[in-house]
């Protein structure tokens, strides 16, 4: 864990402090780096709304959108370091990863669950939102974690399925890039947990800097999931007809592009 500086914000009152030593460089920002990387999130979900605004359903755009949502929780929370700031970066990453386990299971033209499904899905919801904002402590991290994980892998999994059934090399090299993103994030993360001490007082004593591992994590994490849920929309937008292709934008950014959904399917693939 990072330093008991106080600052602005007062004393951390989150279950959670990172390995940014708290206060260094700002007196109103608590974990800079974190902060400022925080932001690539907003911007990479904002693009990838604006780009598949008319291409894709709502289902996708509202995954999108999520993304950046937990961009500005996740803005504020290491900004501040504050328990109700917190909830603003890890609720939405519970609703985000329930949306894309929806986008998953009822991938087929018409709907496959009826209602029950959506209903299960918002009572997880609301079960998760409850232990993670009436929990304290390592119990809150600790639960927070198995509700995200667990949703998280089975979606990974299932995607990783999705593009191996994929005859688009394109497909799988954005799967490919998509899942070394995701899982070096993944790798980042845990080091900034579990090697601190190393990373905030062996590194500089050598004169190296802290690497900000958990910074990194959310630059690769936004990249890797903005990679992954095209390979998602790929594949849904098959199901549907639309005849999908893989462009690029004149930055080299990905996108999905697709014919207009046929008349019959229209209605039912809206959400």
């Amino acid at each position: 864990m990072s330093s008991s500086t106080v600052g602005f914000w007062g004393p951390s009152t989150s279950t959670v402090d990172w390995c940014e030593t708290n206060y260094q460089h700002l007196f109103h920002v608590s974990e800079l780096f974190n902060t400022a990387s925080s932001l690539v999130l907003v911007v990479v979900g904002l693009i990838g709304f604006v780009l598949h605004r008319h291409v894709l359903e709502r289902r996708f755009l509202l995954a999108f959108a999520l993304l950046s949502v937990v961009g500005v929780g996740s803005t504020a929370f290491h900004a501040t370091l504050q328990r109700e700031h917190q909830m603003l970066d890890e609720l939405p990453m519970l609703y985000l990863a329930i949306v894309i386990v929806y986008i998953l299971l009822e991938d087929r033209p018409q709907r496959r669950f009826g209602n029950w499904l959506p209903v299960l899905l918002f009572g997880h919801a609301v079960l998760v939102t409850y232990l993670t904002a009436f929990t304290r402590g390592n119990a809150q991290f600790f639960l927070f974690q198995v509700s995200f994980a667990s949703l998280e892998f089975y979606a990974l999994g299932r995607t990783y399925f999705l593009q191996r059934r994929s005859p688009d090399a394109r497909v799988k090299r954005l799967f490919r890039l998509g899942i070394a993103a995701y899982a070096l994030a993944i790798v980042l993360w845990l080091s900034d947990i579990q090697f601190c001490p190393t990373l905030n007082e062996t590194l500089p004593a050598h004169g190296l800097p802290n690497p900000q591992l958990h910074a990194w994590w959310h630059v690769l994490v936004s990249c890797g999931f903005y990679a992954l849920l095209l390979v998602i929309a790929h594949h849904r937008l098959e199901t549907l007809g639309r005849k999908p292709r893989l462009t690029s934008t004149a930055g080299g950014l990905p996108r999905v592009e697709a014919a207009p959904p046929v008349k019959e399917t229209h209605t039912a693939s809206l959400y």
